[in-house]
């Protein structure tokens, strides 16, 4: 924001800022994705924010997204507790490691893989017929060495390359391990909130917290995470599912576009 501005022009950015985080709050609450995918270009690309200072704002709106939407499904007994402590703790250990192995190796072609993978999954979802699920009491969660080494290597990538654990976990959990697509969402939405709490904390200790920033985001987030798990449980699976597929599909464009731009600039030198 420019000092000396017309404070009209600085009511109005604050209120694009407030609208901006109720959009991603409701997004991030319906889909388990926390609206970091959402807001990092909404910032970049719309305020104008440096990506320094509009990832650790995501971050810190992923936090609120996922105490404004966690008690709501808690409460419903939408969200696995259980399965999300364990999906957990593999996905911090694959931060820790991601964060070890960072300096060895290449984000751009870790993002390009990842991006492709995101357009597949995206894809699939919104071509492929979806499956008549259990319903949401008498299910059981198969395949929990698939789950926690995907969790792991979501952890490892939500420390490479930025991006939240929640787009990869969703469809893991949903896919891989028979857990309904709306358990596997309020879970999600449980399990970032850590993840995000973690990834704040390393950015807030190097100055990169910009509170004037983050208050109108959490404020519209919390707003809009409310919404959002209200909604959820009565909006169809058939429709949630198309929703996550589009917003993958942006996941998925950020990644490519991320990892061929980094791929160039490299070949250029």
């Amino acid at each position: 924001m420019v000092k000396g501005a017309p404070i009209l022009f600085l009511g109005m950015t604050l209120l694009l800022l407030i609208a901006a985080g109720v959009f991603a709050g409701t997004m991030g609450s319906l889909l388990g994705v926390g609206g970091g995918v959402i807001l990092v270009p909404a910032l970049v690309l719309g305020f104008k924010v440096p990506l320094e200072d509009a990832v650790p704002a995501s971050l810190m709106c992923v936090v609120a997204s996922s105490c404004g939407a966690s008690a709501s499904y808690v409460e419903r007994r939408l969200s696995d507790i259980r399965l999300g402590l364990t999906l957990e703790l593999a996905t911090v250990t694959g931060a820790i490691v991601g964060g070890l192995v960072a300096s060895l190796v290449a984000p751009a072609w870790v993002a390009l893989v990842f991006g492709l993978f995101a357009l597949y999954v995206s894809a699939q979802m919104l071509l492929a017929r979806a499956a008549v699920e259990q319903g949401l009491g008498d299910y059981e969660p198969t395949n929990y060495p698939l789950g926690i080494s995907g969790s792991f290597v979501a952890g490892g990538l939500s420390a490479l390359l930025g991006v939240g654990g929640g787009p990869l976990k969703v469809p893991l959990m949903n896919h891989g391990m028979r857990v309904p697509f709306k358990v596997a969402s309020a879970t999600s939405n449980l399990m970032i909130g850590v993840t995000g709490a973690a990834s704040v904390a390393a950015y807030a200790w190097r100055g990169h917290v910009n509170l004037a920033l983050v208050a109108p985001l959490v404020v519209g987030v919390l707003a809009g995470a409310s919404v959002g798990s209200r909604l959820m449980p009565r909006l169809p699976t058939a429709v949630l599912r198309r929703m996550f597929a589009c917003v993958l599909l942006l996941v998925a464009a950020q990644m490519l576009w991320k990892g061929v731009e980094g791929i160039w600039t490299s070949v250029a030198r």
